[in-house]
């Protein structure tokens, strides 16, 4: 426990130094789940409404179970996800909102979203094109943190700060029924910045939100010999130009009802996934066994969702959501 203890403590001295040489105090990167397929509500706001459904569905993610710092507080990541989204057809396209709570040690995001999808008919296929307004709410106790530096101009005379900032996502999701989609977005594009924190400060120290970029694609199938299979395989790559996150992933899934996968993100994890549907509501679970060599405990997820069909006067083209299979 204390070789686990010291490593912790290099990696914290690593994030601050990371935030002392900025002019702004960014968040971590915005964080991304090993069932990411059920993010697409919250990461793309094109997504909104292409189910034919409405969609509900809360995520939890505790990353590195366990973690703890030389002073005992438990600083894992911990992050909750609650979406929902439906079509709307009097605006030709559909609605979707989110509500985030990410906790990363001694700071705390809520953030809160409300968007909109303009539903564009391709003939075969059907492309969303959405954006999402969101308010965001950072606070850091800042007196918590030790610097590798004592006095550190950045940070010196800040005790427990917050901040509400606004910005907005974009997005665009395409997608072929019972077949490929695609989707590229841009979550907080304005990249917005606080007031300074302590104006007494040494420094000029503002939050910042985080701008990230994101593509997703999938292709869910079935075997022709064996039609109570669907093979699911996704990939999903996040930047913000700094980091790059890519997950890839493969599901099987046996008669619309069980679900097993593994998703792998290199030089971090490989995450074993299962899932079970019965009627309309699903649980998923995912454990990630860490791979990094550090002696960081596993991350646990886990999901909970609700589809409610809607009757809106299908056609021939209407398909089922690429999200609950």
């Amino acid at each position: 426990m204390s070789i686990l203890k010291t490593k912790l403590t290099h990696i914290a001295l690593v994030l601050v130094m990371l935030l002392s040489a900025t002019v702004g105090l960014r968040a971590q990167q915005v964080p991304i789940f090993t069932n990411y397929t059920n993010s697409y509500a919250y990461v793309n706001p094109g997504y909104a409404g292409l189910s034919e459904g409405v969609n509900l569905l809360g995520l939890y993610r505790q990353q590195w179970a366990g973690f703890q710092d030389n002073d005992g507080n438990a600083v894992a990541p911990q992050t909750f996800l609650l979406t929902g989204d439906m079509p709307f057809r009097a605006l030709h396209g559909g609605l979707g909102f989110s509500v985030m709570q990410d906790k990363l040690g001694f700071e705390d995001n809520v953030n809160v979203g409300l968007g909109y999808s303009f539903h564009m008919d391709l003939g075969g296929s059907t492309l969303g094109i959405g954006v999402a307004g969101t308010l965001l709410n950072r606070s850091v106790d800042f007196a918590q943190l030790h610097p590798n530096q004592e006095g550190d101009p950045l940070i010196n005379g800040l005790g427990e700060e917050s901040a509400m900032l606004f910005d907005f996502n974009a997005g665009l999701f395409w997608q072929i029924p019972d077949s490929f989609y695609l989707g590229f977005s841009v979550v907080n594009v304005l990249e917005s910045m606080s007031q300074a924190l302590n104006d007494n400060s040494e420094s000029s120290a503002s939050f910042v939100t985080d701008r990230t970029f994101y593509f997703l694609a999938g292709y869910p199938f079935q075997f022709e010999d064996l039609p109570y299979l669907t093979f699911v395989p996704s990939v999903s790559v996040m930047s913000d130009l700094a980091s790059t996150q890519l997950n890839a992933s493969a599901r099987v899934v046996y008669n619309n009802v069980f679900a097993l996968g593994v998703n792998y993100r290199p030089q971090e994890s490989v995450g074993l996934m299962v899932g079970l549907t019965i009627k309309d509501i699903t649980v998923a679970y995912s454990y990630d066994i860490n791979t990094m060599g550090l002696g960081i405990p596993g991350s646990h997820e886990i999901g909970l969702s609700y589809c409610f069909k809607l009757d809106l006067d299908r056609t021939p083209r209407d398909y089922r959501s690429v999200r609950y299979l």
